[in-house]
């Protein structure tokens, strides 16, 4: 049989794929594209796929890179789930949240938030259309950050350059 002693799922070294990954996003975001951090309660999953699908239209410059998260924030895999949003939030450039009426229920949204704060990233709200959330997380109040419609999402990322 042979092998190369890697044994099952062997990919590779892991650091090799994670540095070739971090370029490509460089590079994307050198063409005009930006790597986004979606943040996003649980609940709202169907309305951020359209969100998504809208990323993947070649005429906006926008690229979503989100981890969606099911698991209570205290659950005991909440330490590993924090580290992984954190790199994710770190290869970002700028962390979206989708707002609803559920979003400020979700303590892993108001997590992300403070945590991109920290990381120095650019933190904007984003709603559909016509669709004004009656309340926003408390992030949003006390560091006063942007929120907009959809249609003008590409366009206000665009000013944070």
């Amino acid at each position: 049989m042979g092998g190369g002693g890697g044994g099952p799922g062997y990919i590779g070294n892991v650091q090799s794929l994670i540095d070739k990954a971090k370029k490509e996003l460089m590079a994307g975001e050198q063409q005009g594209k930006r790597n986004v951090f979606l943040s996003f309660a649980y609940e709202d999953v169907t309305y951020v796929n359209l969100l998504r699908g809208q990323a993947r239209n070649e005429n906006v410059a926008l690229e979503f890179n989100d981890w969606s998260v099911s698991d209570p924030i205290d659950s005991a895999r909440a330490a590993y789930i924090k580290q992984k949003i954190e790199d994710r939030i770190s290869q970002s450039s700028v962390t979206v949240v989708f707002l609803s009426d559920s979003t400020p229920r979700s303590p892993w949204v108001d997590w992300e938030i403070r945590r991109s704060i920290e990381l120095g990233k650019h933190v904007l709200g984003v709603h559909p259309s016509g669709n004004n959330p009656q309340n926003l997380p408390k992030a949003f109040a006390d560091h006063k950050l942007l929120v907009v419609a959809w249609p003008q999402l590409a366009a206000a990322i665009e000013k944070l350059r």
